[in-house]
């Protein structure tokens, strides 16, 4: 069973235009975002046994992706 990539302008339509005008001219914004995006991919290889990680590691990583998109979230938010 294939499992999605969550890219932050699916997980977040609303802002999909504040997230690419907040890549460009916010560079911590920028930072995370790359991040996010980074762990996002490596959840999905794994997920769909392209790459193999323990259940620990995966979990860890999910853990990171997720605090990742509450930091972003919470720039977002705040910037509106």
């Amino acid at each position: 069973m294939q499992v999605d990539h969550h890219p932050l302008a699916v997980e977040f339509p609303e802002f999909k235009d504040k997230i690419h005008t907040m890549k460009l001219q916010n560079a911590h914004f920028a930072k995370l975002f790359s991040e996010y995006d980074d762990a996002d991919k490596a959840v999905n290889r794994a997920e769909n046994d392209v790459e193999h990680l323990t259940d620990e590691a995966l979990e860890n990583l999910k853990k990171v992706r997720i605090s990742l998109k509450d930091q972003l979230f919470h720039l977002l938010q705040t910037a509106s």
